[in-house]
């Protein structure tokens, strides 16, 4: 799930939110947020815009 949060966020050239990141997978959100979490935790992905993430590279 990490891999295609982070390939969709990739995709999407902008900050998104976990929300947007669900409905562009059609995955459950609780799946998603589980993976924002970790991937916050690995400094994977930061947030420019409050509520908003990005890949960190």
């Amino acid at each position: 799930m990490k891999e295609q949060v982070l390939k969709c966020m990739r995709e999407a050239g902008k900050p998104v939110s976990a929300g947007e990141v669900a409905k562009a997978l059609e995955a459950d959100r609780k799946e998603v947020d589980k993976a924002f979490a970790e991937l916050k935790k690995e400094g994977a992905i930061i947030s420019p815009v409050r509520c908003k993430w990005a890949p960190a590279n």
